[in-house]
């Protein structure tokens, strides 16, 4: 089971398309669209939202998004109807931005992250500041908002070579892996699937760089942030300099390396 996203919007074509859009990048993940009115014409329906909450609530609790003031009223009414009051403390109606806060928050929970990390993410994504001290990646901690939002959210501004402006302090080692003599793994690879980092294989590495006890960077940004790393619009043909530091700093180097070489596993 995981978090699941419930959208609400005036439109069930766009509620749809981003339901669409974030199951390209988190398949495992119930993302459910309550968009449009009863006859799908433009507005919101009171019955698609409630329906829409039952439907994405597997237990771990929803995340629910909306476009435009009259569907957070209409989401908040729904909630207030819910009879079990369980239910209702796991529903969280976040003021994000749909889009990109649907896919920062499909991607935190495919990745297992607990309901407030998730919140956390669809937060950040709207350029929301951070708070607290987050876990260090591969932990598997949830510590409230501030954990996630070190993982998926925008770069970290910290020293340890997550942030897009952090300076590790490394030499340069070329093309091949290798490690400084402060601990700094890094290697450059070239990007060869056809389309380059879009959305679904930014997706993959994102989620294979939370996954371990590491810090990573990928051009100088946080390799944990979806929206980070497909902000650097990297095609094929150009160069990812991927540095990390961490107990398992080179298993994770060679392994996002292999990713990229590899083409994501696109034809």
């Amino acid at each position: 089971m995981s978090v699941g996203l419930l959208l609400v919007s005036h439109s069930s074509k766009i509620a749809e398309g981003v339901a669409e859009l974030a199951h390209q990048m988190a398949a495992s993940v119930t993302i459910v669209a309550a968009g449009g009115t009863d006859e799908d014409g433009i507005g919101t329906s009171f019955e698609k939202v409630q329906s829409g909450l039952a439907s994405a609530d597997s237990g771990d609790g929803v995340v629910v998004l909306y476009d435009l003031g009259s569907a957070l009223l209409t989401t908040e009414t729904a909630v207030d109807f819910l009879d079990d009051d369980d239910v209702r403390g796991r529903v969280r109606v976040v003021d994000a931005p749909l889009v990109e806060g649907a896919v920062a928050a499909a991607v935190a929970a495919e990745m297992g992250s607990g309901l407030d990390d998730v919140v956390a993410a669809a937060r950040t994504a709207g350029g929301g500041a951070e708070t607290g001290g987050g876990a260090e990646a591969g932990e598997g901690a949830e510590t409230g908002d501030g954990a996630e939002a070190a993982k998926t959210g925008t770069a970290a501004d910290s020293g340890s070579g997550s942030g897009s402006g952090a300076d590790v302090g490394t030499q340069s080692v070329g093309a091949g892996a290798g490690a400084a003599d402060d601990g700094v793994v890094e290697r450059t690879v070239v990007l060869v699937n056809r389309d380059g980092l879009h959305a679904r294989p930014a997706a993959d590495f994102v989620k294979l760089a939370g996954s371990f006890d590491a810090r990573i960077d990928v051009n100088g940004v946080d390799a944990q942030s979806l929206l980070a790393i497909m902000s650097l619009g990297l095609v094929r043909g150009a160069e990812a300099r991927i540095r990390a530091t961490g107990a398992e700093a080179r298993r994770a180097v060679d392994e996002l390396s292999e990713l990229i070489e590899t083409g994501f596993g696109e034809d």
